[in-house]
């Protein structure tokens, strides 16, 4: 199963008006380690539960793509549709 993503997110991370495109299970993992402005809440629990999932085979790539985006609109990043 492979881990991309039909469409990749791109969302604010660095900053107002400074875009990056996300376009793996892999990529996004990092980034919520990282780079992510919150320590905890529930969609970034969640998010990680769900790539780890994806990473084993139990959901697709798609949920974890769905995932990501919930967690950065939690977390209060841009993201551009």
């Amino acid at each position: 199963m492979s881990k991309d993503w039909n469409k990749g997110v791109t969302l604010a991370l660095e900053g107002p008006g400074q875009f990056r495109t996300i376009d793996t299970v892999q990529e996004a993992s990092w980034v919520l380690i990282e780079d992510w402005p919150l320590e905890d809440g529930p969609e970034l629990d969640k998010a990680l539960v769900v790539f780890e999932a994806v990473l084993k085979g139990k959901k697709s790539p798609e949920a974890a793509r769905l995932a990501f985006i919930a967690a950065a609109i939690e977390a209060g990043i841009e993201v551009k549709p």
